[in-house]
């Protein structure tokens, strides 16, 4: 009991220590150094460098009075303050503010306030600004903290961003822009969704095809020419560079009229559906609306085919020969069917590589491939073994796999229905372009 009087009283002698302590002295004891007083946006005792950032997320012809109108907006304001001078307009027209893809002057303009040639940014509202909350706040806080801090003046919220309480604002408002792009997003997928639905195909623009009042593709017989003679060309052997190569020599011009063409242009030419007549809608599709990067549709989203609809360039049939040209040119192969490889001579006379790109070929196929450089033998017959007195007999015994011997230092490969596993000891004898060739002589069997 005597114990814990004790602690009583010493926990309140403590707390009235802190009291006494904490009352302080009389405020007229201390001089008091003031802080400069922090310069707020309509302050015009100092020189201040402005930049202004006007953007427009379209190349509408419309949206082009808006991007003129804010930069003379701007140019007003700016000349009303008698110690701002303009450092320069920073503006991407045609750009979607939800990442910085693209938004060459938004970056130009930051890396102008890296470098200590801005003072302060004047733009329309938060939505101009950027549309993705990450970048909004994480571009405010950076110019902040800057030695002196860059102001970002909202015009329309009427907020600046040195303001001690506008870090509250802004992120509540940016949020409210990103979802509103969030929204145009589904909206505009939607409305596609719904088009494709009905069977009515975006139409862009294409060789040789154009577009008549209803948006149809009508053939265009200047272009198509050139369109034929690319397929042409390539049914005949040519690659897709030499294809390039001789319409550059030819002065055939693309769609949008350069005489200078590359492989890539000849290759999405001659995998596009349209030039058969057809339509394949949503090859593509965008994920993710912050970042606007699209991605191959493998059947994540629907995809809508229309046979027919509108009339062809090329054949059908020419049409997917090329396609069949296209995936074997990936694996080797110059032919519309890939061909078995047969060794000629030597200790490996017979054997056949096999193709493991291609499941069209049957058991006789390779049968027929080995017997194709022995004119003279005959494998059909199944060699028999006889075993004779004296001689050891086999019968009955089995192959043992080869993980019940010690197979440290010998070269071992184990084969399954999809892949081929080499021991250690055999990838450090392999070469270094790591190619492995699986060879087989279907007609040279034991039983």
């Amino acid at each position: 009991m005597i114990d814990n009087s004790k602690r009583e009283i010493d926990a309140s002698e403590q707390k009235r220590r802190i009291r006494e302590r904490y009352k302080g002295i009389d405020i007229s004891e201390l001089d008091i150094i003031p802080a400069l007083p922090q310069e707020g946006f309509y302050d015009d005792s100092s020189l201040k460098r402005v930049a202004v950032y006007a953007r427009v997320s379209t190349d509408d012809l419309n949206q082009t009075s808006s991007y003129e109108l804010q930069r003379n907006h701007y140019r007003d304001i700016i000349a009303q303050h008698q110690n701002w001078k303009l450092v320069d307009i920073y503006a991407d027209e045609g750009i979607s503010g939800t990442s910085l893809a693209h938004r060459d002057e938004f970056k130009r303009m930051m890396n102008d306030c890296d470098a200590g040639k801005i003072d302060l940014i004047l733009t329309k509202s938060v939505s101009r600004f950027a549309r993705n909350v990450l970048i909004s706040i994480g571009c405010i806080r950076k110019l902040k903290e800057r030695n002196p801090p860059i102001g970002i003046f909202f015009e329309s919220e009427n907020i600046y961003s040195l303001n001690s309480n506008s870090e509250m604002s802004l992120s509540f408002i940016a949020t409210l822009a990103q979802e509103e792009s969030h929204n145009k997003s589904d909206i505009m997928n939607a409305s596609i969704e719904m088009r494709f639905r009905r069977g009515i195909f975006l139409t862009p623009v294409l060789l040789g095809y154009d577009h008549d009042e209803d948006g149809s593709l009508i053939v265009n017989e200047n272009e198509a020419s050139t369109v034929r003679l690319i397929f042409f060309m390539y049914l005949y052997g040519y690659t897709c560079n030499q294809i390039a190569e001789i319409l550059t020599k030819l002065k055939r011009t693309t769609k949008k009229g350069s005489a200078t063409w590359a492989a890539s242009s000849i290759l999405q030419i001659l995998q596009n559906e349209r030039y058969c007549g057809d339509v394949l809608a949503r090859k593509t599709y965008t994920p993710n609306y912050l970042d606007h990067k699209s991605r191959k549709n493998d059947r994540a989203r629907n995809q809508y085919r229309r046979q027919n609809n509108h009339e062809a360039i090329i054949e059908r049939d020419d049409f997917f020969a090329v396609q069949k040209l296209i995936r074997n040119a990936r694996f080797g192969s110059r032919g519309l069917l890939p061909k078995l490889q047969v060794v000629p001579n030597g200790i490996l006379k017979g054997f056949v590589s096999i193709n493991p790109r291609w499941a069209g070929f049957k058991p006789e196929d390779y049968y027929d491939a080995s017997n194709s450089v022995f004119p003279d033998e005959a494998f059909s017959e199944i060699l028999q073994i006889e075993v004779h007195s004296g001689e050891f007999d086999f019968r009955g015994y089995e192959v043992a796999r080869a993980q019940f011997f010690s197979m440290s230092n010998r070269i071992t490969a184990t084969f399954s229905s999809k892949n081929i596993y080499f021991n250690s000891e055999a990838v450090r004898k392999l070469p270094e372009n790591n190619f492995v060739e699986m060879l087989i002589h279907p007609s040279a069997l034991i039983l």
